[in-house]
């Protein structure tokens, strides 16, 4: 039952997420106007506003002009209630699970906003550094030093990299990392890892496509592969970093 709550939860959460990515990066209010049609502007109607069932009833188009809706905005949605079912089933009733559920709803705006836009907002890691610090605090307070280190080592560390390689890394991924090491402590190390070898791959891919050349030139956003590293961690980095530990120490 509370997997089930976690998902409907997470869908709700979703369709604000949507809201989130399209209008922050933007300047716009969150909360005015309501939804609208993209084509005609009509508001949504609440029944037309349902997370993905919506969409999939009026067959991704408005009701009134029959504008196509892009499929992205059930697709977040469905992500986000399948994150938020997966933090908590993880967590087993654990109230550390706050920690989880408020980290993948972080991360889907971040990711989405980095691919469209080429930035991560302060409106986001600012808030998402204070909420870390006090949810780890409240919930598992003997970790916090092991966090707030691992925030300053996960900043750091990018804040090397782009000081090394001016333009190749922007603030916005260095303020991420360190919101990152805030909520996933030492789980943090394989996060960054899985960010950096994703966006490798993703290079690599392109120099294959469209040569080395072109592909010089083309800019990566590296938000949503920090996010996809954060994700792996927050359901694996413990287990890895022990492993690691065990192994070689």
């Amino acid at each position: 039952m509370i997997a089930v709550f976690a998902g409907m939860l997470g869908l709700a959460f979703g369709s604000f997420l949507n809201v989130v990515a399209y209008r922050l990066p933007r300047g716009e209010s969150l909360s005015r106007p309501g939804s609208r049609c993209p084509g005609c502007g009509t508001p949504v109607r609440p029944q037309d506003n349902i997370p993905v069932l919506s969409w999939l009833a009026l067959r991704g188009r408005c009701r009134g002009c029959h504008t196509a809706i892009s499929i992205r905005y059930p697709l977040i949605e469905a992500l986000t209630a399948a994150l938020c079912v997966a933090v908590v089933l993880a967590g087993e009733g654990r109230l550390e699970t706050l920690i989880g559920l408020a980290f993948v709803l972080l991360l889907v705006p971040i990711a989405f906003i980095d691919l469209d836009h080429r930035i991560i907002p302060n409106k986001l890691t600012g808030p998402g550094a204070v909420l870390a610090v006090v949810l780890v605090a409240a919930l598992d307070t003997a970790a916090l030093p092991e966090h707030l280190i691992a925030g300053l080592a996960a900043g750091g560390f990018l804040l090397a990299a782009a000081l090394a390689k001016p333009g190749g890394m922007g603030m916005g991924d260095v303020k991420l990392a360190a919101v990152m090491g805030l909520f996933l402590g030492r789980a943090v190390a394989p996060a960054l890892l899985v960010a950096l070898v994703a966006g490798s791959l993703v290079g690599v891919a392109l120099m294959a496509r469209r040569g080395v050349r072109d592909a010089r030139g083309t800019t990566i956003p590296f938000g949503p592969w920090l996010a996809l590293g954060g994700v792996v961690a927050l359901f694996a980095g413990d287990a890895v970093v022990g492993w690691y530990l065990e192994t070689f120490l």
